[in-house]
């Protein structure tokens, strides 16, 4: 945790438990407030996984630990007692640290109780169909439907007075995970260029066809010198692996980074190619050259940057997000081709080399 500033200063928390596209979407918040509010002091609620990646953000003072899978397992086991005292003593830690403002980025029942027990006299929200609005002081719009990426925080940041300027997207990373990665990526690939792949996902209905990216690794290491690096969680290490196995120029780290180093493996790479996912997301924040396939869900198409393009193509039932009508076909997936994606990375590609010549030049 980093010291504190003093009680005079203006203090904020933000929640925005998970996930991690929607934390790196929010995170220039932090920034805007900091700008806005000389001597701010931020804090964040956050679900375990993602608390190391909050806490290596330069604008972010303090991490708060949301323990959710635990209390849903008290809930779930009718440990009530326990759960109760759970709840008491994070209120208790929320309290202690005098908050003015919570900023409730979520827009869920349970980001608006987490801003009630906080006990800042002021609760802002953003206006959803989930209820607790009474635990809120002050209800928002996401603002209008742009189709740019994270335009409900910033939003939020221009409705409060906080933002001026450009919602800036951006990721930090500690020199240790960038010296990590860069262990990592020498060991497995070389010195040699690589794409990273971010084929993996929670849902199915994000997912591209397996075969697909098996033919397009071989395409992109043929025609651009590129290898695929797989990134992904732990649970995504055995479809790592096979798709690594059926494509031999592919190198599967899924599983084998933190978020920190998978960012920085992202920051080395040449090419981001990946689904609705929050390793897609980073690499849009980290404004390398990316292409994102979007279909069932599609969270933006402008992406605040030249150097990362969305493919999405519109079916009449799309996008459906959580209640798929096709028979789990996903035709708005299917649609999405080879061709689509390496017209793309040539355009990508050629732009990003035009842009380190011109900066060699001056």
């Amino acid at each position: 945790m980093r010291s504190s500033v003093p009680q005079a200063s203006p203090r904020f928390l933000i929640i925005r438990p998970s996930a991690i596209g929607d934390v790196v979407m929010a995170l220039p918040m932090a920034a805007a407030i900091k700008k806005a509010c000389t001597g701010a002091f931020v804090a964040w609620i956050v679900e375990p996984s993602l608390a190391d990646f909050l806490q290596a953000q330069p604008h972010v003072d303090h991490v708060l630990v949301w323990p959710k899978s635990w209390w849903k397992e008290l809930l779930k086991s009718h440990r009530l007692a326990a759960l109760v005292r759970e709840v008491f003593q994070f209120h208790r830690r929320l309290k202690d640290l005098k908050f003015d403002k919570a900023l409730d980025a979520q827009g869920l029942l349970r980001s608006r109780f987490l801003a009630a027990l906080s006990g800042a006299p002021q609760r802002i929200g953003f206006d959803s169909k989930e209820p607790g609005r009474f635990l809120m002081t002050e209800i928002l719009s996401k603002g209008p439907r742009t189709r740019t990426i994270a335009t409900e925080y910033e939003h939020m940041m221009r409705s409060l007075g906080f933002l001026q300027n450009g919602f800036s997207l951006g990721i930090f990373i500690p020199e240790k995970d960038t010296l990590e990665a860069i262990h990592l990526v020498s060991q497995t690939v070389g010195t040699q260029p690589y794409a990273v792949f971010a084929p993996f996902t929670t849902r199915p209905q994000k997912h591209w066809i397996f075969e697909r990216w098996v033919n397009l690794a071989h395409r992109i290491f043929h025609e651009f010198g590129l290898r695929a690096v797989l990134l992904g969680g732990p649970h995504d290490a055995r479809a790592g692996q096979e798709l690594a196995q059926r494509c031999a120029p592919a190198v599967n780290l899924a599983g084998k980074t933190s978020l920190l180093e998978s960012a920085a493996v992202i920051q080395g790479a040449r090419l981001v190619i990946g689904v609705d996912t929050g390793l897609t997301h980073m690499a849009v924040a980290l404004k390398k050259p990316t292409i994102a396939l979007f279909g069932a869900t599609c969270p933006y198409i402008h992406t605040r940057t030249r150097h990362a393009v969305v493919i999405y193509k519109s079916m009449p039932c799309s996008p459906c997000r959580r209640r798929p009508t096709c028979g789990y076909a996903y035709p708005c997936m299917a649609a999405i081709h080879e061709d689509d994606i390496m017209n793309r990375a040539r355009r990508l590609l050629d732009a990003w080399e035009d842009r380190v010549h011109a900066n060699a030049l001056y």
